[in-house]
């Protein structure tokens, strides 16, 4: 399944592409970095199984990615733009009520746009630990030198799988430098704003953003749900969509 994206412009012109498949109550499904919706949540069934429960799932390619316009000036990367976007997208298609929900960068733009006022009425943190929110800037400085070294890394180094992605993805390499540059911290005094349902959804063997159990004793009302997989492997699995589903049904 395939889903042609759809169009609209941010605030700052820069135009943006969403996918959506299915009926009924609206999520939003953000993604992971250097991926896109498409690989995200409809290659592997996620956003399928979801939308069989009776849910209209949105998905954007964030900016810098996939579809999405990637431009390389530095003014159209202000701190949390992909905050600004979602609430964008939001206002673009009129909705006031939805759940909300990412996988690593799209957990953290999703906690950031709660933490800007955004009131989802269910939240789904994917891929996702305290310290992913709380200590961004040693998780952004790895991805700074993906960047750096996307020639010269070799087969073994910390940095080989993360840029052999990108080469798939088709990256853009200097919008990316920029976006990286927008992320902020979330502290876990903040994360007080996150009075809703939360799910946290992390594969076993995944530790790239820290521990999902501490995030979870962070959050006012929160559950965990463990499925198979590290952090790049458990996109893949039907266990994703199974405990989304489990969770806006329960």
């Amino acid at each position: 399944m395939t889903s042609e994206p759809k169009f609209f412009e941010a605030r700052d012109g820069v135009r943006l592409a969403w996918h959506e498949t299915g009926e009924g109550a609206p999520i939003i499904l953000l993604h992971g970095l250097f991926s896109n919706a498409e690989v995200n949540w409809i290659k592997f069934g996620t956003a399928a199984r979801v939308a069989r429960e009776g849910y209209h799932v949105i998905m954007p390619d964030l900016r810098a990615h996939g579809s999405s316009d990637a431009p390389h000036e530095e003014e159209h990367y202000p701190s949390d733009v992909l905050v600004h976007d979602l609430e964008d997208m939001v206002a673009h298609l009129g909705l006031t009520e939805f759940d909300l929900g990412g996988f690593s960068l799209g957990a953290r733009t999703s906690a950031r746009a709660v933490v800007a006022g955004m009131k989802p009425r269910r939240l789904i943190l994917g891929g996702m630990g305290l310290a992913g929110l709380a200590g961004w800037q040693r998780r952004g400085r790895f991805f700074k030198r993906v960047i750096a070294e996307y020639e010269s890394a070799k087969r073994g180094d910390d940095t080989w799988l993360s840029i052999q992605f990108m080469k798939t993805m088709k990256v853009d390499r200097i919008a990316a430098g920029h976006l990286l540059d927008s992320f902020t911290d979330t502290t876990p005094e903040m994360l007080a704003a996150l009075t809703m349902p939360v799910l946290v959804v992390c594969g076993e063997q995944d530790q790239d953003n820290g521990s999902a159990e501490e995030l979870v004793g962070a959050l006012p009302d929160a559950r965990l749900a463990t499925i198979p997989g590290t952090h790049m492997s458990s996109v893949t699995q039907p266990e994703l969509g199974e405990a989304i589903a489990a969770f806006l049904t329960a």
